[in-house]
């Protein structure tokens, strides 16, 4: 698999709600029960979970920050890559802060709207914050790159995505051993990036 969204990943339709192979796969990819209700929006291309919308509330009522997550353990794992090379704060000094604070907004949006439409009645403690339960700049790579691949206007997961897709092209070509022309200007990634 690689982690080009295109090629890796599939969004589908919002009312993927999870059956039992998905609950157990899920359950599987977080080394635990889901704690709360999901749905499975998008797939990789053997139809595993890949990103999951999560309701706004774990099933004992606490306030679930992460709206979208990535499960997928590839993803995760070059996305991991990514943060452990300094992709935060990479990420937080070339995307506009204006366009980030955006998606931060939409996000919370989102999840204020299914709230009120789905859990209007529900007493204590509601969610905050937009991508990964953070108001302003970047926490969560992974967060922010899941709800990019669900489709979401989000600035980082496109950087993300973008920095993931370069890295795939330059260890394609690698393993080819030929030089690859159609690259273009080289990206600027760490060589830890390197999947």
């Amino acid at each position: 698999m690689t982690t080009d969204p295109p090629a890796a990943a599939e969004a589908v339709g919002a009312s993927a709600s999870p059956d039992r192979d998905d609950r157990a796969r899920v359950a599987a990819l977080l080394g635990r029960p889901p704690q709360g209700a999901f749905e499975v929006v998008v797939r990789t291309d053997d139809g595993s979970p890949a990103v999951l919308r999560n309701v706004p509330f774990l099933d004992d009522g606490t306030p679930m920050p992460t709206r979208w997550w990535l499960v997928d353990p590839e993803m995760v794992k070059a996305v991991s890559r990514l943060e452990s090379a300094g992709g935060v704060r990479r990420a937080e000094a070339e995307v506009d802060p204006a366009a980030v604070a955006d998606a931060h907004r939409r996000y919370a949006a989102e999840r204020d709207l299914a709230i009120a439409t789905d859990h209007g009645d529900h007493v204590g403690p509601h969610p905050s914050g937009g991508v990964g339960g953070t108001r302003q700049g970047v926490k969560c790579l992974h967060a922010h790159y899941a709800w990019h691949l669900a489709g979401g206007d989000d600035p980082v997961g496109a950087w993300v995505a973008a920095r993931l897709a370069a890295a795939a092209r330059l260890a394609d070509a690698g393993r080819s051993g030929e030089p690859d022309h159609d690259l273009g200007p080289a990206p600027d990634l760490d060589p830890e990036v390197q999947p």
